[in-house]
């Protein structure tokens, strides 16, 4: 469990509240609108009324103590910066910040940000990289070069199995799961076969991905 303090109940802020509230952590949520600060109310630990941009207001949240910062201002790209700043000045351990160009990017990294989220970049990649494929149901964008896709399983696998396809000799493609009925086993052997009715987890560079499943 962590303890995460949350600038910004927008509609990003608040989905990332419902998500950290899923998964057990402590959160304090931070916004300028009592309205949204309401709305967050069932999903986190604590919530305050206030201006971030104001030193003051923010050291008297305690900075320091949280594990992650995350601020999730992005209908104002100067309130996402000044907040950014003053809390790394303030001593925040470690400051996520949300983007939603490259300039503001390389505005909040140089400001404090120990790293940058772009929620609309990135779901514009996987929507456009899921609907232009017949064959990717997912997509996780680990690099430029390396991704996580979930893809169905090819025809030319269907009734053999991982030890006899060896994709990741023949395809420099690592396995991490198969899913198959709605349920996700990690525990791919080598005598993992295929019936044609799984999808899998596959790692490895776009351009291996693409080579192997012709996406």
């Amino acid at each position: 469990m962590k303890s995460i303090l949350l600038i910004g109940l927008g509609r990003f802020g608040r989905h990332v509240a419902m998500k950290l509230s899923e998964l057990h952590h402590q959160v304090m949520a931070v916004d300028q609108s009592e309205e949204r600060v309401e709305a967050a109310l069932p999903y986190v630990t604590s919530a305050q009324i206030g201006d971030s941009k104001k030193a003051a207001f923010l050291e008297s949240l305690g900075v320091r103590n949280f594990d992650v910062c995350i601020v999730a201002i992005g209908d104002d790209f100067q309130s996402s910066l000044e907040t950014t700043s003053l809390l790394k000045e303030l001593g925040a351990r470690f400051v996520v910040a949300r983007a939603a160009r490259d300039t503001h990017a390389k505005f909040l990294l140089r400001n404090g940000a120990d790293e940058v989220v772009y929620p609309e970049k990135q779901l514009a990649n996987w929507t456009a990289i899921r609907y232009s494929s017949d064959h990717i149901l997912d997509y996780i964008e680990l690099s430029q070069e390396n991704a996580i896709v979930e893809v169905s399983v090819p025809p030319a696998w269907i009734g053999r199995s991982v030890g006899e396809l060896d994709v990741r000799r023949k395809h420099s493609i690592n396995l991490l799961g198969v899913r198959a009925d709605g349920k996700l086993n990690i525990n791919v052997t080598t005598d993992t076969r295929f019936t044609g009715r799984e999808t899998v987890l596959v790692l490895g560079s776009n351009r291996a991905i693409q080579k192997c499943f012709h996406t």
